[in-house]
């Protein structure tokens, strides 16, 4: 089967982009373990699926887990599968995502999540290639290429002893560093065009374009929700709009406030999403601190960053 176009997956046309191709290409021939690195919204899980359809294991099943959105317990279960009788409410065997994922890729996401000692029994499976079901003694063998992403610091989690070296060093055989939307500015306009034509399909609006002061706004507003958030700000446009050009007018008052495209009153909702989104940045993403820091709930947090396009 002929290997896809990268490019036509990965929109890319910034040097720094066209380098992350080319080494997703050479590290998608291998069944090494691979850890992907960026901020939220660059693409992490979008660069995973790629390396798993260009690469031998395409026909073979493609597993994620999400290891921040389930409590240690409940994550434990989904990854190693459970015999019956295992616990209560165990009524039938189940197996886990290590045992779907076959010969495919098992995609682990926010993997500086993981407790401690779920840290502890993933790098045994690791380095033994197999692991047993809750409740079970009979060994199952995993063959899967493990894929981690991360838009954390883990080099600062070990120091901080929140996360193993020794788990740390087994993931880093091949790091992938994904970089931020403002630092690979080439990328933005084939990205716009790309999104404003499928959104354009989505909701049957042809021919959408963007007005000339729309563009030169977007083209310095700087991204803290990376290329995710800059298809929410078009979609948003887009409802707002009408008709097939884009005006300024249509994108909420944070990008015209930032890029000093149009002088506005910032409104509180603003003011908070920029702070949300700094205090976020600063701290690497770490949605724990980050509430702590903002005083609210992660609960709330989560939301936020939802309602603000952050997430």
């Amino acid at each position: 089967m002929m290997p896809p176009d990268l490019r036509s997956i990965w929109i890319a046309q910034d040097p720094q982009s066209l380098r992350l191709l080319e080494l997703a290409r050479k590290v998608a021939q291998t069944p090494s373990t691979v850890l992907i690195r960026g901020e939220s919204g660059t693409g992490k899980e979008l660069l995973a699926q790629i390396l798993h359809q260009s690469g031998p294991q395409a026909d073979q099943p493609w597993v994620k887990i999400d290891c921040a959105s389930l409590p240690t317990e409940l994550l434990e279960s989904e990854l190693f599968g459970y015999e019956k009788g295992a616990f209560t409410g165990a009524d039938r065997a189940k197996p886990g995502r290590l045992q779907l994922a076959a010969h495919g890729t098992l995609v682990l996401d926010e993997i500086a999540a993981l407790s401690l000692g779920l840290q502890a029994k993933l790098l045994r499976i690791i380095e033994e290639k197999s692991f047993e079901r809750l409740g079970g003694h009979h060994v199952q063998h995993i063959h899967a290429r493990i894929v981690a992403l991360t838009n954390l610091d883990l080099e600062q989690a070990v120091a901080q002893h929140n996360f193993r070296e020794d788990l740390y060093y087994r993931l880093n055989v091949v790091p992938i560093q994904i970089p931020p939307l403002r630092q690979r500015r080439a990328d933005l306009e084939p990205l716009i065009r790309h999104f404003l034509e499928r959104l354009g399909e989505i909701h049957r609006r042809p021919d959408l374009r963007l007005a000339d002061e729309a563009l030169r706004a977007l083209r310095s507003y700087s991204y803290p929700g990376n290329v995710r958030e800059l298809r929410n700000l078009l979609e948003r446009a887009l409802i707002h709009s009408d008709g097939p050009v884009l005006q300024l007018t249509d994108f909420p008052p944070h990008i015209t406030s930032e890029t000093g495209a149009h002088p506005t009153e910032r409104s509180l909702e603003e003011v908070e999403r920029e702070h949300i989104a700094a205090v976020l940045h600063r701290l690497r993403g770490h949605k724990s601190d980050a509430a702590r820091v903002l005083g609210i709930s992660r609960k709330t947090l989560l939301d936020k960053r939802k309602r603000y396009a952050l997430d």
